[in-house]
């Protein structure tokens, strides 16, 4: 059985087309992703824009196209922060439901944290260490985080501080101020207060990161050491790199990154925003290592089809 699994987010638009195989095994034929930049300039009003919204559209047909050249049998779709939290979400999943008479499943933030974390699993196979771990996922709209131990999910919870939804809100110069790189730590330090509580309650060590500001980092780092080993669904972090990169990115202006080895242009206005969240999630809670996992929500849907637990 051949499926396709769309998942609809706020900055890309993902296909994964993956082959189910008896005794739950699978093979992954396609996963790619398309820039759609969904909330911009529509997230302050909690709308979809109009040109975001056309685009949109045109994409999630185009995914089609590509999904059906590879005989699908069965499509699942998902859309994630900017359709949940916008007025017009509902008529953009009814419009996309019209024109390819596929049905959105729109997730709420607790079930997206969930998939993410099958996805991480699916990725990992065993955790890495036997204390719990945190699972970060920075998306356009919203982050979730995930507290886990090696076989279940011990908190969840998705948080409105998503990449393209901040930089909205902020607006920072470019390069970014010591001032504006501020007030985002004091933004992330009053609305991660729950998360703040949860973490007094573990020892946590590891932070893995999903989905594509820490892969692109990932990618810059490989870059820079003219490491051309093919991408992997896992990326260790050394702190070292992590640092200098971050520094690198923090007095870098937007036309000096659009030439940085490894960033995809779609990600050269948020790449700082993203560093300094990781770097401030990573200093407060004293986290040492940093590992990427290419596996998040959508290979959590995967999972889900593997096991059954959602008919193909």
């Amino acid at each position: 059985m051949i499926a396709a699994i769309i998942d609809c987010g706020t900055n890309t638009f993902n296909l994964l087309v993956a082959e189910i195989q008896v005794n739950e095994d699978y093979r992954i034929i396609l996963n790619t992703k398309k820039s759609v930049k969904l909330g911009e300039g529509g997230m302050a009003d909690n709308r979809i824009a109009k040109k975001p919204f056309e685009r949109g559209i045109k994409t999630f047909i185009d995914l089609i196209k590509i999904a059906k050249k590879y005989k699908v049998e069965s499509i699942h779709a998902f859309a994630t922060s900017a359709v949940r939290s916008s007025l017009n979400g509902p008529e953009f999943a009814k419009k996309i439901q019209e024109k390819t008479g596929i049905i959105i499943q729109v997730l709420n933030g607790d079930t997206e944290a969930q998939y993410i974390y099958k996805g991480v699993r699916l990725a990992l196979n065993d955790l890495p260490n036997p204390n719990p771990i945190l699972i970060m996922d920075i998306g356009g709209g919203s982050t979730e985080f995930i507290i886990a131990s090696e076989n279940q999910v011990l908190w969840k919870r998705s948080f409105d501080l998503g990449a393209a939804r901040l930089m909205q809100q902020f607006k920072p110069s470019d390069p970014i101020t010591p001032e504006q790189e501020k007030k985002f730590k004091e933004h992330f330090k009053d609305v991660l207060k729950p998360l703040n509580l949860q973490l007094k309650k573990y020892s946590i060590e590891t932070l893995i990161g999903c989905s594509g500001s820490f892969e692109s980092l990932a990618d810059m780092i490989k870059a820079e050491k003219n490491n051309n080993i093919p991408p992997e669904n896992t990326y260790g972090f050394d702190n070292n790199d992590l640092k200098n990169l971050h520094k690198k990115l923090i007095l870098s202006s937007e036309a000096e990154r659009k030439i940085m080895p490894g960033l995809v242009e779609y990600r050269v206005d948020t790449i700082v925003f993203a560093s300094i969240f990781i770097r401030y999630i990573m200093k407060r809670y004293k986290i040492k290592n940093l590992t990427y996992s290419g596996f998040a929500l959508k290979e959590g849907v995967l999972a889900d089809l593997i096991s059954g637990k959602i008919a193909l």
